[in-house]
């Protein structure tokens, strides 16, 4: 595993679920992160539970002064900021709990609050984030940016609106972002779990059984290779989590698990 002594990151979205699982990756690797959600509790527990190598706030990304907040934060707890990672997401149960399996969302049925909750959390957060964090690490000449989306068949799958609309817009975004910073030394790419992935987003149902989830622990080996030294000029690529094979070197895995970025231009 690469060591990130003196890397920090900054993870929305990270006290949960995936979030949780890369930041436990980055802080065991010698990352610092500053963990951003938006519930007090669930960001005291992986404090307590990653170390003195994590730091916490709530904040909402979709705001610019919360932005701003995570940005002074990130600079005053740990003097830099290296790396973001724009986690934080929101599932279809906030729309339709319960039974969205069973009686799928469809586009006709939402509103515009609906909507634009996905959006904003999932397309104009990350735009947010990205666009200060750019400025910033442009100014040192490398910074990581990495955005999680989904898979390409559920951005348009039915009864995925908005999320997987939402989530392609992010990866489009991400894509753009991508070729506007070539040559600047930071890079921009997307890493899903490359499956349904095991946390609360993904309720107990009938005949499901969770061993066919991807564990969220998938997600450390990829984050931390997209945080180090060695993925420099790794850009505009997706990486599948669940496709990444530790039993080989990180180089390899990643040209196994990765991807061009979608609508990579």
């Amino acid at each position: 595993m690469a060591n990130l002594e003196g890397t920090s990151v900054v993870i929305t979205g990270g006290a949960r679920g995936l979030g949780r699982a890369m930041t436990l990756a980055l802080t065991a690797a010698g990352a610092k992160v500053l963990v951003v959600d938006i519930d007090n509790d669930p960001i005291e527990a992986i404090r307590k539970e990653a170390g003195k190598n994590v730091e916490g706030m709530r904040a909402d990304v979709t705001d610019e002064k919360g932005i701003a907040d995570v940005v002074e934060k990130c600079l005053s707890a740990f003097g830099h900021m290296d790396m973001v990672v724009n986690n934080a997401g929101i599932s279809l149960s906030t729309i339709r709990p319960g039974d969205r399996y069973s009686n799928p969302i469809r586009f006709y049925e939402l509103t515009g609050a609906d909507v634009r909750r996905f959006v904003d959390l999932h397309m104009i957060a990350p735009f947010l984030l990205s666009c200060a964090a750019a400025k910033y690490m442009m100014e040192r000449g490398w910074g990581r940016i990495v955005t999680v989306t989904t898979g390409l068949d559920t951005m348009t799958r039915s009864g995925q609106a908005p999320y997987g609309p939402s989530k392609a817009g992010s990866e489009a975004f991400a894509a753009i972002m991508a070729r506007d910073l070539e040559g600047t030394g930071v890079t921009v790419n997307v890493l899903i779990p490359g499956g349904q992935a095991d946390t609360r987003f993904i309720p107990e149902l009938p005949g499901l059984s969770r061993t066919s989830l991807v564990p969220p622990e998938k997600m450390g080996p990829p984050i931390v290779w997209l945080a180090s030294r060695e993925s420099d000029g790794v850009t505009a690529m997706r990486f599948m989590a669940n496709k990444w094979d530790t039993s080989i070197l990180p180089q390899a895995a990643a040209e196994r698990a990765g991807a061009p970025i979608a609508w990579s231009i």
